[in-house]
């Protein structure tokens, strides 16, 4: 992903403006504005905690909390050893249909990558074999793949398929077309079944998602049926300040 160059005009904060209020609210403040004008447009690389200290007087505990905080909240993105930018707009999915990932990130005019981690057989865990309604050792296709949205990764597939429904599964290319996709084709959804609920990643998804520890996942368990017949048990962990969830249902009106 391409980013800009950090600003080279001036910080201008006043602490004497901040009505009483903590100090890193001030900062946040301060980079929120920039943001919200347009001076500091998506992927725009914002002043590190050190910048910050050195132009604003603050403490690196209140720059630090700042960033930190304004991370948490969507604003900005954070990749350790390379700097804090300005996020784009969150790519979202509507809840209750199960859609494919390149064609969201499509529609928002971004660009769509995948990298393959795993693409192999496996015998199925007592988990997986529950999931999936096959006896625990039973073989199953294990695909886990990194989707990006413009370079910067957004969602962990980790995904597992029932061999009788997709037999060709392990052959094709998931960098040119997603399991979602290829699924769809071979065994047409009937029915889908999801769990969301909040997580901390693991530090191998930290690593995969490029994100700290600290930071908050959004997790879906889904399975999917075709024709009765459980086809794949997947688990999608989204970084919670990169991703958002979507649902509407019945009729609305803006009147």
């Amino acid at each position: 992903m391409k980013r800009s160059n950090a600003p080279k005009a001036p910080l201008k904060w006043d602490a004497s403006d901040n009505d009483g209020s903590p100090l890193y609210a001030g900062v946040k403040q301060m980079i929120l504005d920039r943001i919200q004008s347009g001076e500091w447009p998506p992927k725009h690389r914002v002043p590190s905690e050190n910048e910050l200290v050195a132009e604003l007087g603050v403490s690196k505990m209140t720059a630090n909390r700042a960033l930190r905080e304004l991370a948490s909240e969507g604003e900005l993105v954070r990749i350790q050893g390379v700097g804090s930018f300005v996020a784009e707009r969150k790519g979202y999915s509507e809840l209750f249909e199960v859609r494919n990932i390149a064609e969201e990130i499509d529609e928002r005019g971004h660009t769509h990558q995948a990298s393959v981690v795993v693409l192999a057989q496996e015998t199925a865990a007592p988990d997986v074999a529950d999931a999936l309604g096959l006896p625990i050792g039973a073989p199953v296709f294990h695909s886990l793949i990194v989707h990006s949205e413009n370079g910067v990764p957004v969602q962990i597939e980790d995904r597992f398929v029932n061999p009788e429904a997709a037999p060709g599964y392990l052959e094709q290319d998931f960098t040119a077309q997603t399991p979602n996709a290829y699924l769809t084709a071979e065994a047409p959804l009937s029915g889908s079944e999801h769990i969301v609920e909040a997580a901390m990643p693991q530090p191998w998804e930290c690593k995969l998602l490029v994100i700290l520890r600290t930071e908050p996942c959004l997790l879906i368990r889904r399975r999917t049926w075709s024709s009765k017949r459980a086809v794949s048990f997947a688990r999608l962990v989204y970084p919670g300040n990169r991703y958002r969830l979507e649902s509407r249902n019945g009729k609305m009106s803006d009147e």
